[in-house]
C-alpha cells in the first residue's frame, strides 16, 4: 500500500500545508477551516470516483508501463490544472461572454461572482458529462462480444441488442431529448448542444482509439514496444482515459462550490482526491485485481450508468453529492461481494 500511495501522501501533506497558509493569508485566520474543507473535498472526490478507478484500470491494463506511468504523472497535471482549475474558468468564459483572463481574475478575487456565473453554466456542463458517460455505459453493455455477465437477465438482454448498430447513440439522444423538455426555454439550446457534443466527443475518441488499435494489430506493433502504431494507440488510450476522468470530475467540481467559493481551496481538495484515485488505479492494474474479482468492472459500469442519469437529472433539479457517491459505492461493493461468492463457488468445484 505504501508503494502505491507514497505520491498521494506527499501531495496530501503539501496540499494541506498550502491550504492552511492560503487560508491564513486570504481569509484572515481561517487556515484550519480551509484544511478541513480540503480534507472533506478530497474524501468526496475519492468516493465519487472509485468506479472511475476501476474503469481506468481496465483500460490501463492494455497500455505499456511507460504510459501507465505517464497517466500517473502527466495525467495528474491535466486533472489538477486542466479539469479542476482551467476547465471551469473556460466554461464560464464561454457562457458569460467574458474574457478568459477576466474570468480567471474573477475566480481569484471575487469568488461569489465567479460561483454565480458557474452556477448559470451548470446545466450545459453537467449535460456534456452525462451524455459522454451514458455513451460509455451503453457501449460496454451493448457489446455483442461480452461473455461474462453479473446481472445476467439485464446484461444478457443488452448483449442481444448489441448487433443493433448505433443503439447507444439512439438511447443517449432520446434521454437528452426527454431531459431538455423539463428545462426553461432559455437554457434548452445550450444544454442540447452540450449534450450532443458529449456524444460526438465520445464517438470520435472511441473510434480513433479502435482505429489505432486495429492498425497496431495488423503491423504487430503490440509485440514491439517502440512501434509507432502502439505509441499512437497508447496516446489515444491516454486521451480516452483523461476524457473519462474529466466527465467524472464535473459533478465533483460543481458540487464543491457548496463547501467553498475559493477556487484554490477547491482545486487543492479535489486534486488530493484525484491523486489517490490514480494511485488506486495503478494498484488495481499491477495487482491484477480485475482478474481476481470478475464483476468489479461490471459494477463500475453500472455505477457509471447511474451517475450519467443523475447528472442529466441534476441539470433540472439539484441532487446531493452524498446520493451520487453512495449509489456508486453501493454498486462497487455489491459487485465485489458477488465476485467473492463466485470465486468461492469455483474453488469448491
Amino acid at each position: 500500500m505504501i508503494k502505491y500511495f507514497t505520491g498521494s501522501y506527499i501531495v496530501t501533506v503539501l496540499g494541506l500545508a498550502l491550504a492552511y497558509f492560503w487560508g491564513e493569508h486570504a481569509h484572515v485566520s481561517s487556515g484550519l477551516s480551509c484544511v478541513f474543507i480540503v480534507l472533506v473535498l478530497s474524501v468526496l472526490e475519492v468516493s465519487l470516483s472509485f468506479d472511475n478507478a476501476v474503469v481506468n484500470a481496465a483500460r490501463l491494463e492494455k497500455m505499456s508501463p511507460k504510459w501507465q506511468h505517464r497517466f500517473l504523472t502527466w495525467g495528474i497535471i491535466i486533472a489538477v490544472f486542466g479539469m479542476r482549475f482551467l476547465f471551469p474558468i473556460l466554461v464560464v468564459s464561454i457562457f458569460s461572454n467574458l474574457g478568459l483572463l477576466q474570468v480567471a481574475n474573477m475566480a481569484l478575487t471575487d469568488a461569489d461572482k465567479y460561483a454565480h456565473y458557474l452556477h448559470i453554466s451548470h446545466p450545459p456542463i453537467i449535460t456534456f458529462g452525462g451524455t459522454f458517460l451514458m455513451m460509455l455505459f451503453f457501449s460496454y453493455f451493448f457489446n455483442s462480444q461480452k461473455e461474462v455477465h453479473w446481472l445476467k437477465p439485464l446484461e444478457q438482454k443488452f448483449v442481444s441488442l448489441g448487433d443493433f448498430k448505433g443503439i447507444q447513440i439512439v438511447l443517449t439522444l432520446l434521454a437528452l431529448y426527454i431531459m431538455q423538455n423539463f428545462l426553461p426555454e432559455g437554457t434548452r439550446l445550450n444544454v442540447v448542444i452540450a449534450g450532443i457534443w458529449g456524444v460526438v466527443i465520445y464517438l470520435l475518441i472511441d473510434g480513433f482509439t479502435h482505429l489505432l488499435e486495429k492498425r497496431a494489430e495488423k503491423t504487430q506493433c503490440s509485440v514491439e514496444p517502440s512501434g509507432l502504431g502502439l505509441k499512437s494507440s497508447c496516446f489515444a488510450g491516454f486521451l480516452y482515459l483523461e476524457l473519462i476522468d474529466a466527465s467524472f470530475s464535473l459533478d465533483g467540481v460543481l458540487g464543491a462550490f457548496a463547501l467553498s467559493k475559493d477556487i484554490l481551496i477547491i482545486t487543492i481538495g479535489l486534486s488530493i482526491g484525484a491523486m489517490f484515485v490514480r494511485s488506486l488505479t495503478i494498484m488495481l492494474v499491477e495487482k491484477k485485481t480485475l482478474n481476481q474479482y470478475i464483476y468489479l468492472e461490471h459494477g463500475a459500469h453500472w455505477a457509471i450508468g447511474a451517475l450519467s442519469a443523475i447528472m442529466l437529472y441534476s441539470a433540472i433539479h439539484e441532487v446531493p453529492e452524498v446520493v451520487t457517491g453512495f449509489l456508486g459505492l453501493a454498486f462497487i461493493v455489491a459487485a465485489f461481494v458477488s465476485s467473492l461468492i463466485q470465486n468461492k463457488r469455483q474453488s469448491m468445484l
